[in-house]
């Protein structure tokens, strides 16, 4: 009798505090207080992320509870000795921020667990090599960042899933110049990178791109110019683990030329974050709405 009572108020307590910590994403408080946007993009707060030389620019990070907000900024697009990830935090009734996290990375990407950032960047180079750091939750703060992975090939965009299998923009094939997407899969001392091939890879450039923690679909920037501008695209992935052809996510979205990359949804499923613009002047993180599109869009291309 006493166990079952005992069971009773901790499964009680478990809910409550679910409820409590799903509750602040419909909270007027979510998303640093802004306004959430509609079908069309908008720009997140301005205000609040440019600072002074600085402006936000690649993917951003809110924490499982929303109460914690990551982003990169720079001084300018092909250089990162000036990039830095800033953060808010959500404590004592009210967002309090930007401050300086980790100097010179940039790309924060939390683990499935949330207890580490994945980060790209740093002040440590080796030649011919790219690197994938890690920092550790440590109480209220963060440790510093340290070598996760180190390898001969490109490691951008790391992102993990719940399966255990991460994704990278990559390559599986040294001859190969530009990057592809590709799994990762780490095993004690392996580590086996495979591309995810065609329809998602062509001969051209893949490696910006966005795959959901349950593996269900990636976004990525597709249609690359000769000066890198792009669309952001989808593709399902399938019961027989292969990917539909990617397709546009829409006028709204891909509204002229730009740069689009950084792409990231929030972890409420229900809004689309990236960076875009022409240049440094305009660069700017935007927000639109996601998940009504998405049921949408796996309607139409997901048929089995």
């Amino acid at each position: 009798m006493k166990k079952s009572i005992i069971l009773s108020i901790l499964l009680l307590t478990a809910n409550t505090c679910l409820y409590a910590q799903g509750s602040f994403w419909k909270s007027k408080n979510a998303y640093l207080g802004q306004k959430p946007p509609g079908d069309k993009p908008e720009v997140f707060a301005e205000n609040l992320l440019v600072q002074r030389d600085t402006f936000p620019m690649d993917r951003v990070a809110f924490s499982a509870d929303g109460k914690e907000f990551y982003y990169p900024s720079n001084i300018t697009w092909y250089n990162t000795d000036h990039a830095a990830v800033r953060y808010f935090k959500y404590e004592n009734g009210k967002w309090n921020g930007p401050f300086v996290l980790f100097p010179h990375y940039f790309a924060p990407t939390f683990s499935v667990d949330g207890k580490s950032i994945y980060l790209e960047g740093g002040t440590k180079r080796v030649a011919k090599h790219a690197i994938v750091w890690q920092s550790r939750r440590m109480g209220k703060g963060w440790s510093e960042p340290e070598i996760y992975l180190i390898k001969p090939y490109p490691l951008y965009d790391y992102m993990p899933t719940q399966s255990g299998i991460a994704y990278i923009g990559g390559t599986d094939d040294p001859n190969k110049k530009d990057m592809d997407i590709c799994s990762i899969k780490i095993a004690g001392k392996d580590t086996v990178v495979k591309s995810l091939g065609p329809p998602i890879n062509t001969p051209g450039y893949e490696g910006d791109f966005y795959v959901a923690k349950d593996e269900s679909y990636i976004i990525l920037s597709d249609k690359e110019s000769k000066t890198y501008e792009c669309e952001l695209w989808i593709s399902f992935h399938k019961k027989d683990g292969s990917w539909t052809p990617p397709v546009s996510l829409g006028p709204n979205i891909n509204n002229g030329v730009a740069h689009r990359w950084g792409q990231y949804v929030s972890p409420d499923g229900k809004y689309l974050f990236y960076s875009t613009g022409h240049g440094p002047q305009d660069c700017r993180i935007v927000w639109v709405r996601f998940d009504n599109l998405l049921a949408k869009l796996k309607k139409e291309n997901l048929k089995d």
